[in-house]
């Protein structure tokens, strides 16, 4: 259960769409008044080194971030250019060295009366997490538990301001995750029926990837809440006749989240296009946005 590391990933497209969706959100929600607490199923490590051995040996992140940093001075949509200036304060301009992950992206954006609870399983990446959250100099504000996320938590909902934001985003390496997703948002719903919930998942070849987002859907809509699915597909995923990838490869991946907020889909709306176009690995590179509520 330990085989994953997102170092070899951060980055990538997947990074791009999922941390571009993340800031739009937290943008709205620390524009309101009251306090806020986020929640981190999976914070992994916290910051990312792009010139170290994990991040050279994949170069998943050529074809994703530093595809941007690159991008000959064309215009982006807002959502996009707020993802490319985030990354870049952590760099010091557009030389790419280090990637930030959820935890620094998160803190960087909250206020002093806002809250943050990082978890994180892995033994490796938690004392790096403690590392980098030290590094911060945030305090009390950020808090980090060596637990399972799917089960740690439950603990914090409802959260003391009644307003809170949870990201989860498991690697998905065992089937059962898909299930876990589910029951966690179920009983989120049912803990604090009123928090914005968002949920990473990748587009591959399995049956749960593909039933995840309709099941959500599903969720949502008969709990009576507003729902937005987004996906970001940058190349196909079709299979050779031995069974192995024409291209290897994460080829899509979706973020679902319920209780979004409302200017959330219209920040989307110029932005996907853009990653299709900037982030492209073949023909089949496209996007889907809907939502609901």
């Amino acid at each position: 259960m330990f085989s994953y590391r997102h170092a070899f990933h951060a980055g990538n497209h997947a990074d791009v769409f999922k941390h571009t969706v993340l800031i739009a959100t937290l943008q709205y929600l620390t524009d309101k008044d009251a306090a806020l607490t986020v929640l981190d199923s999976h914070a992994g490590a916290g910051l990312y080194r792009l010139d170290g051995d994990y991040a050279r040996t994949s170069g998943e992140a050529a074809d994703g971030v530093v595809r941007l940093f690159a991008a000959p001075g064309s215009a982006l949509a807002p959502a996009l250019q707020a993802y490319v200036d985030m990354v870049g304060a952590f760099n010091q301009g557009r030389r790419l060295r280090v990637y930030p992950g959820s935890p620094c992206i998160t803190q960087r954006l909250l206020r002093e009366s806002d809250k943050l609870k990082l978890f994180e399983w892995h033994p490796t990446d938690l004392r790096a997490l403690a590392g980098h959250v030290a590094q911060l100099q945030a305090g009390r504000q950020v808090a980090v538990f060596h637990e399972d996320g799917f089960q740690g938590i439950r603990k914090f909902l409802p959260p003391p301001q009644r307003r809170a934001l949870l990201l989860c985003d498991p690697s998905y390496e065992i089937k059962s995750d898909y299930g876990k997703v589910l029951d966690l948002a179920t009983d989120s719903l049912k803990r604090f029926a009123t928090g914005c919930y968002m949920f990473w998942y990748p587009i591959i070849g399995r049956p749960e990837a593909h039933e995840l987002p309709r099941r959500l859907k599903t969720l949502a809509s008969k709990a009576g809440k507003s729902w937005l699915h987004a996906t970001l597909t940058v190349k196909s995923g079709q299979r050779t006749a031995a069974g192995s990838l024409k291209r290897p490869g994460l080829p899509a991946s979706g973020m679902f989240l319920i209780n979004p907020p409302f200017t959330l889909k219209a920040a989307l709306t110029p932005a996907l296009p853009q990653m299709v176009q900037l982030l492209a690995q073949d023909r089949h590179a496209t996007h889907t946005l809907e939502s609901a509520g």
